[in-house]
């Protein structure tokens, strides 16, 4: 029988709790036939940070596919662009719609 030596300086390290990242959502523009492209690149501009031609290559998209993720972020965060978004655009008497998903 052969001998394993044991070596009394290893022990196993204990798990560090990593803690839990809070579930994300995407922030998507919906297509509609009523609101201007323009004021949709604006939008996305002002309440995702984005700089202009970004906020262009989102809006050809959404006009192309029918929606396009803006940006994703933790509920909260996530919720917050949406209403941001939907209030802004009724303001200025846009129907644009805005969504969330899981991301």
């Amino acid at each position: 029988m052969t001998h394993i030596p044991r070596d009394s300086n290893t022990a196993l390290k204990p798990e560090i709790a990593k803690p839990k990242l809070p579930p994300m959502f995407k922030v998507l523009l919906l297509n509609d036939d009523y609101t201007p492209m323009e004021f949709v690149v604006e939008t996305i501009e002002r309440f995702f940070n984005k700089s202009r031609e970004q906020a262009t290559q989102i809006m050809l998209k959404v006009h192309t596919e029918g929606k396009a993720v803006c940006g994703v972020y933790s509920l909260d965060i996530a919720e917050t662009k949406m209403n941001q978004v939907i209030t802004y655009a009724r303001k200025m008497q846009h129907p644009l719609q805005c969504i969330l998903e899981p991301a």
